[in-house]
């Protein structure tokens, strides 16, 4: 069923798309204004369940990309997603019926609904990663068969570019960081065009409204005094996501961040509050790896989040900081992401760690 997305919605969807983010995904607080602004100039957003979406429609996702360190630095206008989706529908020769998120954590939440504002587009809720994560390539689109190319790439001052790699989408990736690299660190695209009958197929279903449900639950367990990690737990179980983990309480020791070939790499560490335990923390834009005293918790394509200890707030990968006290929780992705062809592109192995994919409900 369709629904109206309005003004009043974004303070929960920004929370629950930054829990969902895993850490990365963009500044959700960015892509919060910018959405609010374009809801006011032109009005609510029509939100489109992906079985209502004709199997013939052109539906175009549109992103940003880049360092999440950078946006904080660079924030964007609102017009760069809007620049790079005209300008592949010229090279397409066709119009977009819908535009969609890549991804469903952080600013890339947003990105499609400032579109879909300013053009009059409905918003597709589905996305690829069921997640964020920090390489184009890393797509449940690319996994199951749609191409990422071609792709157009947006600048802040009206730079625009179109990479076609065929059916490459690795190579996409890394000649479109190239590009976004030499605008400054971040840039917006449209990419991985296709069918209604495709993204019935190959995309996450729902995410758009599961991040307004995870941020909806936290808010309103705080406001009547309740556990949000057990709120969010119950919440979850009825969901694709259905189980959630604690994997760690304590406070940051450590942190160890830089921004290199447009990524946010490093990693992060906490003391357990009675100072027995340990937890380490690597990153790449977004959370990968969970180590407990050496020992797997939680590992990458399941979600790693890193919440506020009391208010279970969201802490996105460049915000941690030294001493914040944090509950960092497990959540198992769908079925989807958990396929031999998924754990190929997006699973430990697709970032360099030696470790074999486990499901968090069996790790914990």
């Amino acid at each position: 069923m369709s629904w109206t997305l309005t003004e009043d919605h974004l303070e929960d969807l920004a929370r629950g798309a930054a829990v969902l983010g895993t850490g990365g995904g963009g500044d959700p607080y960015v892509g919060r204004l910018l959405v609010r602004q374009a809801i006011r100039e032109h009005g609510p957003i029509t939100i489109l369940d992906p079985s209502e979406v004709g199997d013939h429609d052109l539906v175009v996702p549109t992103a940003q990309m880049g360092a999440p360190t950078v946006v904080h630095e660079k924030l964007p206008s609102g017009e760069e997603p809007v620049l790079a989706l005209r300008t592949l529908e010229k090279h397409l020769g066709k119009r977009a019926s819908a535009t969609m998120p890549i991804e469903c954590g952080g600013i890339n939440s947003m990105i499609p609904l400032v579109v879909g504002a300013r053009l009059g587009l409905p918003v597709v809720d589905a996305d690829g990663m069921g997640r964020a994560f920090p390489e184009l390539q890393m797509e449940t689109f690319g996994v199951y068969g749609v191409p990422g190319s071609p792709m157009a790439i947006g600048g802040e001052r009206g730079e625009t570019t179109v990479i076609d790699t065929g059916s490459d989408n690795r190579r996409m990736e890394w000649l479109a960081r190239g590009v976004t690299i030499r605008l400054g660190g971040v840039a917006h695209i449209a990419e991985y065009t296709m069918s209604g009958a495709e993204v019935k197929r190959t995309a996450v279903p729902r995410t758009l409204s599961l991040a307004l449900t995870v941020g909806r639950t936290i808010r309103e367990a705080r406001e009547n005094n309740l556990d949000p990690i057990a709120a969010l737990s119950e919440a979850l179980r009825e969901t694709l996501y259905r189980n959630l983990r604690v994997l760690f309480r304590g406070k940051v020791s450590d942190v160890e961040r830089r921004t290199e070939a447009g990524f946010a790499r490093g990693r992060a560490q906490a003391v357990s509050f009675d100072g027995d335990h340990k937890l380490e923390l690597l990153f790449q834009n977004e959370n990968l790896l969970a180590l407990v005293d050496g020992e797997v918790r939680c590992l990458v394509p399941d979600l790693i989040c890193v919440l506020e200890s009391e208010s279970a707030e969201p802490i996105t990968t460049e915000t941690l900081r030294y001493g914040q006290r944090v509950v960092v929780i497990g959540i198992s992705t769908p079925d989807l992401m958990r396929t031999p062809e998924a754990l190929a592109t997006f699973g430990p192995s697709a970032f360099g760690l030696s470790y074999g994919f486990t499901p968090v409900e069996e790790l914990v």
